[in-house]
């Protein structure tokens, strides 16, 4: 479960909520005026995140190349040779 708190009082109190996010493992919401708008969490969560972020970029850009991969199928050696000359001038 998280805990929400001001940035002020996490300012005063930064070591005890430093603790149980890191011991306890209890995201911490950071609030400036009643606003979320920061989040403090375990390192080990963070990573998991950035993999998770990899993961879903990974996959978009298999999608995109399954695609394409789809509407150049009927393309010939031939012709992508030819549209390459034409290209290069």
């Amino acid at each position: 479960m998280q805990q929400i708190i001001g940035v002020t009082e996490l300012q005063r109190k930064f070591r005890s909520f430093f603790e149980d996010v890191v011991s306890k493992r209890i995201p911490l919401v950071l609030t400036r005026g009643s606003r979320p708008e920061a989040v403090l969490i375990p390192y080990e969560e963070y990573l998991r995140f950035q993999q998770m972020q990899e993961s879903e970029v990974l996959a978009r850009f298999d999608k995109v190349w399954n695609r394409l991969a789809q509407l150049n199928a009927t393309v010939g050696d031939d012709e992508l040779a030819a549209d390459i000359q034409v290209a290069r001038g």
